[in-house]
């Protein structure tokens, strides 16, 4: 294999995720021949403790307490933004005005108008843009993606898409951005996690004509800084029941889809799955149980769920091969793979990052969400 490029990137945004890209860069001998070669070399934060996390990598050489001298910078080549929901607009633009390739954070604006106006920037642009979404890089998952795209579910009648997790609740965790609509957006929980649920069924082709949402606020108030209660105003759980049109364009049917999204889920820590059901066959996984794969099928006039080992095996090779269990910083490694291979034009049919307009169909539903919510019938994305 030819030398891999190298490609210096600058983050903006130095948190959980910020640093997640950093193990994910240490990591990338991991990956059997890349042609990439990514390097962190500038972090922007305004919090000074958040950016001099990143001294640790000998590789940076700025850090700002702003985005823009990352912008300007024209030896950085790619972006990770990862800030609050109530910034990406502006950052996603400015960025887009540089001329810079970035990987932007889900959910690609705070409600639908931002992420329209961002979209319309990325279409009239030559950069590159994908948006985070990691949990279908599990090899249970990309198996799970095949089996329903190859059309061996036959007639679909239903399919449920889930992430679930338990950070909430404790009523005693102290407030934070994703808890208040002014940083997180009136879609609350489905902007947070939204994406997760959203990907694989937009990818398939699921996209709802009608959506039917159940909204939960648990917690009204959690500690401020002080103490104090303060006002939690987010949605904290989300389910939304919809409607899809049948993939065959002569066939009127519609069929059932739920895409849930739980911050308060008693019984899970974090966990994503995906389940679709058809008169052929069926097919589940879940990040819970990452090395089974359930495949449902009729054989003998008797119905067959069964268990398939489908093995640690990634969309990108790496040296451990199908060796050793996947979790979820292999499925960040992956999610970065596919993202640097498909900007230099070698994913070849690997599955891709979620797709801006994948973003921006999401945001559709959830708006559609909100209004269901609020008038107590089915509204139309």
């Amino acid at each position: 294999m030819s030398t891999p490029q190298p490609v210096r990137i600058g983050v903006v945004g130095a948190g959980l995720m910020g640093r997640e890209l950093a193990g994910v860069c240490g990591r990338w001998t991991a990956l059997v021949d890349h042609p990439v070669q990514p390097t962190i070399v500038a972090v922007a934060d305004p919090v000074p403790v958040a950016r001099d996390w990143f001294r640790r990598l000998a590789s940076v050489e700025t850090f700002a307490d702003s985005w823009q001298p990352l912008l300007e910078d024209p030896s950085i080549d790619v972006l990770y933004l990862a800030v609050p929901h109530h910034l990406h607009e502006s950052l996603y633009l400015d960025a887009i005005a540089a001329g810079k390739d970035f990987l932007a954070e889900k959910p690609f604006g705070i409600d639908l108008p931002a992420a329209e106006r961002i979209a319309h920037a990325v279409a009239g642009s030559s950069c590159f843009v994908r948006v985070s979404s990691e949990f279908p890089f599990y090899p249970g998952a990309l198996r799970a993606f095949a089996f329903a795209a190859s059309g061996a579910l036959g007639d679909i009648l239903d399919v449920r898409s889930q992430f679930a997790h338990s950070s909430d609740l404790d009523r005693g965790k102290g407030i934070n951005w994703k808890r208040r609509v002014e940083t997180c957006g009136e879609i609350g929980v489905m902007g947070d996690l939204g994406l997760h649920v959203a990907h694989v069924p937009l990818r398939l082709g699921y996209r709802p004509e009608t959506v039917y949402a159940m909204l939960d606020k648990v917690v009204t108030h959690r500690p401020g800084p002080d103490g104090a209660p303060v006002p939690c105003d987010t949605w904290d759980n989300a389910l939304l029941a919809c409607r899809v049109p049948s993939l065959d364009p002569a066939d009127e049917r519609l069929f059932s889809m739920l895409w849930e999204t739980r911050r308060i889920a008693p019984g899970q820590m974090n966990s994503w799955s995906f389940e679709a059901l058809g008169m052929d066959g069926g097919v589940r996984f879940s990040t819970r149980s990452p090395s089974v794969l359930q495949r449902f099928a009729l054989r003998d006039g008797e119905q067959v769920w069964e268990e398939v080992q489908p093995g640690n095996a990634s969309a990108w090779p790496t040296i451990t091969g199908g060796i050793f269990e996947f979790g979820f910083t292999d499925a960040l490694l992956q999610m970065w793979a596919s993202y640097f291979a498909e900007r230099t034009g070698a994913l070849g049919s690997r599955f891709g990052t979620a797709t801006v307009q994948e973003a921006l169909d999401a945001h559709r539903v959830f708006a559609a969400a909100l209004a269901s919510q609020a008038s107590g019938t089915a509204v139309a994305p």
